[in-house]
């Protein structure tokens, strides 16, 4: 069990004040294998808050400790927190111990989920009964007294969804949608797969990795019928992965939609319980309104989000080519559709999690630009105040709406707003520096902070504090000391760590840029977390390491954001040129003869294209799962930026890589999870080629069973002690 909420916090792991230099260096040296053992700090962190309408119950889950790798069911109630159901305890554990489904794991991959156990969960209306899957099995549990029932089931079992009265569970499994009972009784299939590579009830590759809709079905008001995604990829081209370091296993079959080849077929259908099913007539394509473009595609291709409220199903579809997004009401009777509001934009419409909500007046909350540059909301007519940059709607509860949203980029808050009440406004509801959100129900809010002081869950009643949910995070064995920067003509927020034993006067310190700098993230942000904690520590091994935000990162308006359009690489490369040699202006300590880069992901494929394009400015580079051929990455994620591939050949040959492997004079690392379904390892062995028949010296390094984000305890502790290792010897350290 965990302390009580209002237990003092654990004390810090790291030396105190005063520590000598021994103890620093212990310290530095065993963060490794913290980083790796704590899933990068995320163990022991409490998430998925549902608060129940009234306001009274929280549940979440969360492991004991910062090291425990399984989740439990935790339910918060009158200022205390107890289990609803262990994995690892009586009953759960004596379970059947079946193999997690394969929907599962590739849900959890696209989710990043770090942990085992009960890693997600649905409840009813109420918040009384909660539905979860554990090793595929099905149960129960409610919150008002019993221990967890299983209940028996034909197949694996999927993403469990009760019903809003509580009567029935739904639950995908083998591909179909199935529903049974609350009591365990009655099981039957309500719409079964008709065809092989066709599901009902799951969300396909796209709409999880890029778009951010993971459900596939959603339940009526009533509880007598459910909207349902059926999905079908037989179009979809296959990609096989396998782990060669067990050449006996068999490839993994994955349908991935690259860009410019077709995706996956989503349409929807109203399914009754009693078994009556019709379709929903989505419109096949926008009309005049669309934005024109050297490659035009009007298709409704992508079913960017769904659900159903008392006023019936409500649907959100963008084009193929991403300028045009229509919100649709659905008649529940016929399936028709009627179109109640289109958002149109010359380069991409940008998406904002928790958009559209329809209050309970019946007005819509969509995505609008203010005035200005910035993302804003209207929110029944209302728009919020000009640069204030909205990143997500949380909700609605007790007749106010709920957002995030920063007027500095560096900070996240969150924000209410009253529809019904011209005097209360726009308020703002957490207060320290940080980036923080929320989850609300009745006139509770669960405020999610995290600060340069750590991190810590406060559940607000009435806007006043009522008590906490415990954070069990280790704390980091190194303590971060960023120094705050805001660089060069376009401000470029930054943030400078330097060795806590660097003194006035040492020898100059080579130069380590360790930004992510793709679009959708920020890194400088004034939170103290994994990534700020490995910055801290790669200084404490002799860098001065420097982050950056440039254009193509989200909170800083919509200009900021798509600077990339048509190209992902120089204005985001000259933001970390310009921000290096503005912080060697004000720190002559920064040695700018021995400079490099690291990056994972995005930001791998931007450290490669650093030591390419810029030799005279960096030295050397990691490059981790690195997408160096744009052409080998998913439809809506790439054709957002470049387009069409067949339209835009250039586009695509000129952001990628592989043309330009003669260009290495620089001494440069690539590193790849081989069982990696997001970036393929097929990026890094193609780039190796090119850089061989080049003549080009390189190191390659190959993480066996490793995904997109490296689990293993071992692998990950060694990663960063490797790369170390690499820069300290490229640079002369």
């Amino acid at each position: 069990m965990t302390p009580p909420a209002d237990a003092p916090a654990p004390a810090p792991a790291s030396p105190p004040a005063g520590a000598t230099a021994d103890a620093l260096a212990t310290a530095a040296e065993r963060f490794p294998l913290q980083f790796a053992r704590t899933r990068r700090f995320s163990l022991g962190v409490p998430r998925q808050f549902t608060v129940s309408p009234d306001g009274e119950r929280v549940l979440f889950v969360r492991g004991t400790s910062g090291t425990d790798p399984v989740s439990r069911l935790w339910l918060y109630e009158n200022g205390a927190e107890r289990i609803l159901a262990d994995p690892v305890g009586p009953g759960l554990a004596d379970g059947p111990s079946g193999e997690v489904p394969a929907e599962e794991l590739a849900r959890r991959e696209r989710a990043g989920e770090t942990s085992s156990g009960v890693v997600s969960y649905a409840t009813d209306k109420a918040v009384q009964l909660v539905a979860f899957a554990l090793r595929g099995t099905l149960w129960t549990v409610r919150c008002d007294g019993g221990e967890p029932r299983r209940i028996r089931t034909p197949g694996p079992v999927v993403d469990p969804r009760p019903s809003p009265d509580g009567s029935l569970v739904a639950y995908v499994s083998d591909g179909a949608l199935h529903v049974v009972r609350a009591d365990g009784t009655g099981s039957r299939t309500l719409a079964g797969p008709d065809g092989e590579q066709v599901t009902y009830g799951l969300s396909d590759y796209v709409s999880q990795e890029s778009i951010g809709r993971s459900r596939g079905y959603w339940w009526s008001p009533r509880g007598d019928a459910l909207l349902v995604a059926r999905v079908d990829t037989a179009g979809v081209r296959r990609r096989y992965i396998s782990d060669p370091a067990d050449p006996e296993r068999p490839p993994r079959a994955v349908p991935y939609p690259a860009a410019g080849t077709p995706n996956a077929k989503v349409s929807l259908h109203l399914v009754r319980v009693s078994g009556e099913r019709t379709d929903v007539r989505l419109p096949s394509a926008a009309g005049p309104d669309h934005p024109e473009g050297t490659w035009t595609d009007r298709a409704f291709e992508y079913v960017v989000s769904a659900g159903w409220d008392s006023r019936g199903p409500l649907v959100s579809v963008q084009t193929r080519d991403q300028r045009s997004v229509h919100v649709l009401e659905v008649d529940e009777h016929t399936g028709g559709t009627r179109a109640v509001h289109m958002t149109h934009d010359p380069a991409w419409v940008s998406l904002r999690r928790g958009t559209p909500l329809r209050l309970a007046s019946g007005a819509l909350t969509v995505a609008a630009r203010p005035g200005g540059d910035s993302q804003g909301l209207d929110i029944g007519g209302t728009r919020t105040p000009a640069g204030l940059e909205v990143h997500e709607v949380v909700g609605e509860a007790d007749g106010l709406v709920y957002f995030t949203a920063c007027e500095e980029p560096t900070e996240t808050h969150v924000w209410s707003y009253a529809p019904d009440s011209s005097e209360a406004g726009f308020v703002r509801v957490s207060g320290a520096p940080g980036v923080h959100t929320a989850s609300v129900g009745g006139p509770t809010v669960v405020l999610d902070s995290r600060t340069p002081d750590g991190h810590t869950v406060t559940v607000l009643r009435s806007g006043v504090p009522a008590g906490r949910i415990a954070v069990l995070a280790e704390e980091p064995l190194v303590t971060p000391r960023p120094l705050t920067l805001s660089l060069g003509e376009r401000e470029l927020r930054s943030r400078l760590y330097l060795p806590s034993w660097h003194r006035p006067g040492d020898a100059p310190l080579p130069v380590l840029l360790s930004p992510y700098a793709g679009h959708g993230m920020q890194v400088v942000l004034k939170v103290r977390t994994w990534w700020v904690a490995v910055a801290q520590w790669f200084a404490e091994q002799g860098f001065a390491v420097l982050v950056t935000d440039g254009r193509g990162t989200p909170g800083r308006g919509e200009d900021w954001e798509k600077a990339v359009h048509g190209d992902r690489l120089t204005a985001v490369l000259r933001d970390q040129i310009d921000a290096l040699h503005a912080a060697a202006a004000l720190h002559p300590e920064l040695d700018l003869t021995r400079v490099a880069m690291r990056g994972w992901s995005f930001s791998g494929y931007l450290a490669a294209a650093a030591v390419l394009r810029h030799p005279e400015v960096f030295h050397a580079a990691v490059a981790g799962a690195a997408s160096v051929d744009r052409r080998l990455y998913d439809t809506h994620w790439e054709e957002r930026f470049l387009g069409h591939p067949e339209v835009f050949p250039e586009r695509y040959s000129r952001n990628s890589l592989l043309d330009e492997a003669g260009a290495l004079v620089r001494p440069l690392m690539l590193v790849h999870g081989l069982a990696d379904d997001n970036v393929a390892v097929a990026h890094t062995l193609r780039f190796s080629a090119a850089l061989l028949a080049a003549g080009r010296p390189h190191t390659v390094l190959p993480l066996s069973g490793a995904g997109h984000l490296v689990r293993q305890e071992r692998t990950a502790s060694g990663l960063l002690l490797l790369e170390r290792d690499f820069l300290r010897k490229s640079l002369g350290l």
